[in-house]
């Protein structure tokens, strides 16, 4: 990994309210974020990674099963980090918790905190400050196969073209994002909205909203089945993601 962005005061939100309903029964006793990689839960490698990037501050935006989240980042002392929280009164999705928060006066990331990557973090917030952007979204290329026969049809329901399992290729969000102070203007207090619906927001006012694509491991822990992959790509590449 490479270094962080420059600067004296790096700090990262990670939004770790989510229920995680797609991934029950785990996350019926831990919220997704605190699910274990390997020896360690997704979290605690976030905030490592975060800390090895330069950053000194993450808050963590919690809800459900909080208290969980909370016994098990504490201060964050051990991760070389500054953690203070933010608690929703009620959810406010994936972009409503920037609101409640205080301190945030400079560049920052904002992600969500169910991912597993190995993006360079200093690399986007460089890339972001340097073309003067409101928020630029971290992109990932995603191949997808549709495991059906695609028919074209015409207005009579006669056959154009017949494509067996297709293949469509994507550039889908990473779920972070390199944030300036000034989108939590566009939040209303109490609002609860998600995170493309404010990008979307800030785009129609006149925003420059950017994107920054990068081809790193990127896994998002969404499904069960996306977390045993994540699982066995972290124990198999665990060194890409944490230093030693």
């Amino acid at each position: 990994m490479n270094g962080g962005p420059r600067g004296a005061h790096m700090q990262a939100v990670i939004f770790a309210g989510g229920k995680g309903e797609r991934l029950r029964p785990y996350t019926a006793v831990l919220p997704k974020p605190l699910l274990p990689i390997g020896d360690l839960p997704i979290l605690e490698v976030v905030l490592r990674q975060l800390q090895q990037h330069g950053f000194t501050r993450a808050t963590l935006a919690v809800s459900y099963l909080a208290e969980l989240v909370e016994r098990l980042c504490g201060d964050g002392m051990r991760f070389g980090l500054e953690v203070r929280y933010s608690r929703e009164p009620a959810p406010l999705s994936t972009a409503g918790p920037l609101k409640l928060i205080d301190g945030l006066d400079e560049t920052f990331l904002a992600m969500n905190g169910d991912v597993l990557t190995t993006l360079d973090y200093g690399a986007l917030l460089d890339f972001h400050r340097a073309r003067g952007a409101v928020a630029t979204i971290a992109t990932h290329r995603r191949t997808v196969t549709l495991e059906l026969g695609v028919l074209e049809i015409d207005a009579d329901g006669a056959l154009v073209d017949y494509h067996e399992k297709p293949r469509y290729e994507h550039r889908v969000s990473m779920g972070i994002y390199a944030l300036e102070p000034r989108v939590r203007d566009f939040i209303g207090a109490g609002e609860a909205i998600d995170m493309p619906t404010l990008l979307l927001r800030l785009r129609h006012a006149g925003e420059r909203v950017l994107t920054y694509e990068s081809d790193c491991v990127w896994l998002h822990i969404g499904r069960r089945d996306d977390y045993e992959e994540a699982v066995e790509v972290f124990e198999r590449r665990r060194a890409e993601f944490l230093k030693r």
